[in-house]
Formats: C-alpha cells, structure tokens, sequence
C-alpha cells in the first residue's frame, strides 16, 4: 500500500513539473494556443454578428435549438427555402429523415439516410440535444410531444426526431417568412 501511494505522489509531481517544464521548453505552443483562442473569439463574434443582421437569422434563433451557428448555416444552406415545396424535402434533404426501402406494399424504416449537408446535419442533431436537456421545463405542445416521444423510444431516435421536427419548423419560419410561434398547451375541452 506504501508503494502505491510513493507512485501517486511522484506520478502528481511529475504531471505538475511537466507542465512548468513544458511551458517553459515550449513558449510557442503557449502563444499559438493563446492565439487560436482569440482567433476562435473573432469568428465567435462575428457569426454573432452575422446572426443579428439577417432578419432570417433572427427568426430561425426564435427556434428552440437554434443558436448562431444553426441559424446562419441554415440560412447559407437554403437561403429563403423556396428550393424546398415542403418541410419534409427539407429534412430528407439535409438527412434526418428514416431511410425507406418498400416492396409489395410493406414499408421498411431504417436509420438517417445520412444524405445532404453533413454539417447542417450535425447542427441540427447538437441542437436537438440541447432541446432534449430543456424539454422538461418546457409544458409547451412540443415539449408535450417530446416528453411522449422520451418515454416510448430510444434517446437516439428521439434527438434524430426532435432534429427532423427542428428542420421542418426552419423550413416553416424561412419560407412562410413569418415569426417563429411558441404552441402553447392547448387544454382538453371538458
């Protein structure tokens, strides 16, 4: 038990010296890192920037899920979204939408087709996680729907769904060029 604890400590000084020696042997890794963080800040503020100035950037962030990054890489994407007759050309377009494979009247889902804008995609599926993690505050119909969605599939399947649902309201917002509206529960008739 004494040895392992001996190697604990040397194994602690020796990450401790390595970081002074390596600052110290390395000053110009230290300042390339620091640089590539205020380079990143730059382009940080700039999309920021970006995001602000175009009215259809401000109505795709309304979205939840959609941040700067989403919105104007949408934006880039699809422009207006008149390219698109529907939401659901849209999302097969960017791939969250199931891969289908028919035959004699039977219908077989598979997983994402994968097709289109990877990156809007992966924006997309990042934006979805983080509607997953605030659904529970959210008593709204969508949050309605995907608490449902939670209970009876996958966490996967249902980031990729929540995605697909986030694709078709951007589609909506762009082409309509109207206000994204947040559907509150509509209470049962008694």
């Amino acid at each position: 038990m004494r040895v392992e604890s001996v190697f604990n400590c040397s194994c602690i000084a020796a990450q401790i010296g390595f970081a002074a020696i390596s600052l110290s042997l390395h000053p110009g890794l230290w300042q390339e890192w620091k640089q590539a963080e205020i380079d990143i800040k730059a382009i940080t503020d700039e999309i920021e920037h970006i995001s602000n100035d175009d009215a259809r950037c401000r109505r795709l962030r309304q979205i939840p899920g959609f941040g700067p990054l989403v919105s104007t890489a949408t934006v880039a994407a699809i422009g207006n979204g008149a390219a698109f007759r529907r939401g659901r050309d849209f999302a097969a377009w960017v791939g969250v939408v199931p891969r289908q494979y028919s035959t004699g009247g039977k219908q077989k889902l598979f997983g994402i087709s994968k097709r289109g804008n990877i990156y809007l995609r992966r924006m997309l599926i990042h934006g979805a996680r983080a509607v997953l993690l605030r659904v529970k505050y959210n008593t709204g119909g969508f949050g309605q729907w995907a608490h449902r969605l939670v209970q009876r599939a996958p966490r996967n399947k249902v980031v990729v769904a929540i995605a697909n649902k986030l694709a078709r309201m951007a589609w909506a917002v762009l082409s309509s060029g109207q206000e994204y509206r947040h559907q509150p529960l509509q209470l049962a008739a008694a």
